[in-house]
């Protein structure tokens, strides 16, 4: 990380909050004519793109095929052929549940680390973005420019330029009246939605804290082939590099900290503070993330959230979202609220898989006519995940305002195909917050 230089405005959070986002995307936007949905109502089939071939990617395209019965894989891009022709491709067709709907060639499988413009150019109507989360702001940016709805994995940035350049780009989607949704998935789930509803209904009365568990196993690595370059090692182990990932608190524990933001009503907290560290990772091959993290926030009423995630082996494992309230007290993925007057509720509806729920949203918005936006929400809780990240990379108090204005970007500004990009890892009370 290095010392950010001076933003030349201040944004701040009521006017992230508040403002029209058109007014943050300036002049900008005044040049975009309004442009039409690229089906209507009624319309038949829809064609569908995915960049990024690895197992979210792949996964995102059979939830996407589940979700609709009209729609159609077309395209697939991916910056390593061996990803999309050997093993994501191949898998696809190989599913005889979905094989009709796998129209896929030679042709239409792009590969290289410009391959998404290829998807851009083709004739899809949507296009699902799976690729690493350093990508997602130029290819959502394309993507809208384009004219594609989008479904759009998370975390959509890795730095605060990146969610304010996605900021923009979801402004971008409203005026071309295109969908835009998030894969934080928890907001799809039946079971999370009517729990998460109860609680801002008042059952445990005011919401006072939360605690956001994420204590996880380890993720996968993928090893070293002879033939890689340097840059092809970090891409394809892009988990534990931070320029890639943004780090797993960005990564993987945004699903908690989105539950969160949930809970305070879409609104960002006012500052975090944290401690973590590269305690048992210490490898080379694993770059330079941290394996535990553990954030304070704070928000304007006083709310605080407690959040811890860890990836480590062989130890106590937990995901949970606890709630306390001045009435009672909730688990939200459990799906139970206790109050302390009055029966305990707990959900007990059918739960169809939130994967496949997510599409289903897209695409009913796409032929109704009724477009999805999740850019608000998926913003505010990329950039809550980045802010707690950089409290725990330099020991101190970070400041929305602040950290939201933040002008350092993570990564080149082009990707050289061999050399890799050098990094250290961040020592608390010495490395500077971006």
């Amino acid at each position: 990380m290095s010392t950010p230089s001076k933003p030349a405005t201040d944004t701040s959070r009521r006017t992230f909050l508040k403002s029209s986002t058109a007014a943050t995307v300036g002049a900008s936007l005044a040049t975009i004519a309004t442009s039409q949905a690229v089906h209507a109502q009624g319309s038949d089939l829809l064609r569908i793109g995915l960049i990024g071939c690895g197992g979210r990617g792949t996964g995102a395209a059979k939830n996407a095929m589940n979700a609709d019965p009209k729609c159609q894989l077309t395209v697939m891009a991916d910056a390593y052929d061996d990803r999309l022709n050997r093993q994501s491709r191949p898998a696809l067709e190989r599913d005889k549940g979905l094989a009709s709907k796998i129209k896929v060639t030679d042709d239409t499988s792009h590969v290289g680390l410009d391959a998404y413009k290829r998807v851009m150019d083709s004739n899809v109507d949507v296009v699902l973005l799976c690729t690493p989360p350093q990508f997602r702001p130029v290819q959502l940016r394309a993507a809208i420019e384009a004219g594609k709805h989008v479904f759009c994995e998370k975390p959509v940035a890795v730095d605060a330029p990146g969610v304010r350049s996605v900021m923009e780009t979801s402004q971008m989607a409203k005026e071309k009246n295109l969908s835009l949704v998030s894969g934080l998935c928890w907001r799809y789930d039946r079971g999370v939605k009517a729990t998460i509803e109860r609680i801002k209904a008042g059952m445990i009365g005011d919401v006072v804290a939360i605690q956001e568990n994420y204590l996880a196993n380890t993720l996968w690595h993928r090893g070293r082939k002879p033939e890689w370059t340097d840059m092809d090692y970090q891409l394809r182990n892009w988990l534990y590099y931070t320029w890639l990932s943004g780090d797993h608190i960005v990564e993987q524990h945004i699903h908690s900290l989105d539950k969160a933001v949930w809970l305070m009503n879409d609104e960002p907290p006012v500052s975090a503070i944290g401690l973590g560290g590269r305690q048992v990772r210490i490898e080379p091959r694993f770059g330079h993330i941290f394996d535990h993290f553990a954030v304070c926030y704070e928000w304007a009423n006083g709310v605080k959230t407690f959040s811890y995630t860890r990836q480590m082996a062989k130890c106590k494992n937990e995901t949970e979202d606890f709630v306390i309230g001045t009435k009672g007290r909730a688990k939200v993925l459990a799906n139970q609220i206790e109050p302390t007057d009055g029966d305990s509720w707990k959900f007990s509806g059918a739960k169809p898989s939130m994967y496949d729920l997510e599409h289903q949203a897209l695409f009913a918005g796409i032929r109704s006519g009724k477009i999805l936006n999740n850019g608000h929400y998926m913003c505010i809780s990329t950039m809550v995940a980045i802010m707690g990240r950089e409290a725990c990379y330099s020991g101190q108090k970070i400041e929305w305002d602040k950290a939201l204005a933040s002008e350092v970007r993570l990564g080149p500004e082009t990707i050289e195909p061999g050399q890799a990009l050098e990094y250290s890892v961040a020592m608390p009370g010495r490395t500077k917050p971006s």
